[in-house]
């Protein structure tokens, strides 16, 4: 076993994923997360193709599906509550517009930190501070005044991700908005949902309401079209004023889920947004999931993107001898197309909203290729990685 001492910045879903497969692979892991606790709830995230076979690799299948949403599919209405369109969610196989594996990301983010936490060191409520990268290991001084020495450092923090900032440069080279703007939170379930999504659309507008497990609650969801996006991503009260602005004359059940606006627990707003790298890694510190690829909500494949690419990553590394240069450009190689493909899906679910893309033809019709499709859902290789040492944790 290798012993090879890692640092994962965010305990989201791709930091505790990286972790499982790390540890296994044998390596020393330590999990830094800047929140005091796991965050709770959140957007609801999918698991399609591959991203299911790295579950069950991970021996997580049956723990994952036990805290599924159990979504059972989605209307499309007009504003009148009238059902345009049906998508059910054992279409293609499970891997349609509702997937047969939709969990809440704080749930997900439970169930994978459960799986962990006995064999991973976890440091809630710090973050790094100082990083400084030789030959050999990288010297990390954290918020809390420790310093450390590891031999990698692994960016896992989101989009907002202060790791990429501090090693690669500003945010501004590498974030690409895509001209949207999506906002979620819980509200009481007073509009009679059970187990079907709902969701309506007006000229580059969104409103929509999702079942949660807990009958009693629902999850909102919002969006809008904005050419810019300037609000501080951590102020919240900026963020409520900026969506009742641009949402309060929509019609259908608009203005009773605004009217939970100031009560809800756990409201989240942010731009849509991708990020597009050159490469990923810098010397002995790399990025994953949304710090490097961030393909956007609007792929539905966020999550799928972070959990490969664990798997990914951690066997590389241990295939490579731990040797960074080799085991990130390998990872790299692997990924980049799956990551496109996913990107490209992204833009176009946005473009498809008639949501003006600052990049594309303004003329040019949005088309949804079914080998672009596949390829964002099954287009990438999963190694067996024989010969890599293993835990032996159940598979």
């Amino acid at each position: 076993m290798s012993g090879t001492k890692v640092l994962v910045a965010g305990a989201s879903i791709a930091g505790p994923a990286l972790a499982h497969w790390l540890r296994r692979r044998g390596a020393e892991v330590t999990v830094v997360e800047r929140a005091p606790e796991l965050r709770p709830g959140g957007q609801a995230v999918d698991a399609r193709g591959v991203t299911k076979e790295v579950i069950r690799r991970m021996g997580l299948d049956a723990a994952v599906r036990a805290a599924r949403t159990e979504t059972a599919g989605a209307y499309t209405v007009d504003v009148d509550g009238k059902v345009l369109e049906t998508y059910r969610a054992d279409d293609d196989g499970g891997d349609g517009y509702i997937s047969e594996i939709e969990i809440l990301r704080g749930d997900l983010s439970q169930v994978l930190y459960d799986d962990t936490c006995d064999g991973v060191e976890y440091l809630f409520g710090d973050r790094i501070s100082e990083l400084t990268q030789d030959a050999d290991g990288v010297d990390v001084t954290f918020a809390g005044g420790d310093r450390r020495r590891f031999d990698l450092v692994v960016g896992a923090d989101g989009l907002h991700s202060a790791l990429r900032e501090m090693v690669f440069g500003p945010r501004e080279r590498f974030i690409r908005h895509l001209g949207l703007v999506l906002a979620f939170y819980s509200v009481p379930n007073e509009f009679g949902l059970d187990r079907w999504l709902i969701d309506f659309q007006e000229s580059g507008r969104s409103a929509g309401l999702r079942p949660l497990r807990d009958a009693t609650r629902a999850m909102a969801m919002l969006s809008f079209s904005s050419g810019d996006f300037e609000v501080d991503y951590r102020d919240i009260e900026a963020q409520k004023r900026l969506l009742r602005e641009r949402t309060a004359d929509m019609g259908w059940l608009t203005p009773q889920i605004l009217a939970h606006l100031d009560d809800t627990p756990d409201f989240y707003l942010d731009q849509v947004a991708q990020v597009v790298m050159d490469r990923w890694s810098n010397g002995r510190v790399v990025l994953l999931g949304d710090a490097a690829f961030s393909p956007s909500p609007m792929s539905g494949q966020g999550t799928g993107l972070a959990l490969v690419g664990a798997y990914l990553l951690a066997g590389e590394l241990a295939a490579s001898g731990w040797d960074p240069e080799a085991g990130f450009a390998g990872y790299e190689k692997r990924m980049r197309s799956f990551v496109e493909a996913n990107q490209e899906i992204g833009r176009l679910h946005v473009r498809s909203l008639a949501v003006p893309d600052p990049d594309a033809d303004p003329d040019a019709e949005p088309e949804w290729d079914p080998e672009l499709i596949d390829r964002a859902i099954n287009g990438v290789e999963l190694p067996d990685y024989a010969g890599v040492p293993d835990s032996g944790v159940a598979v």
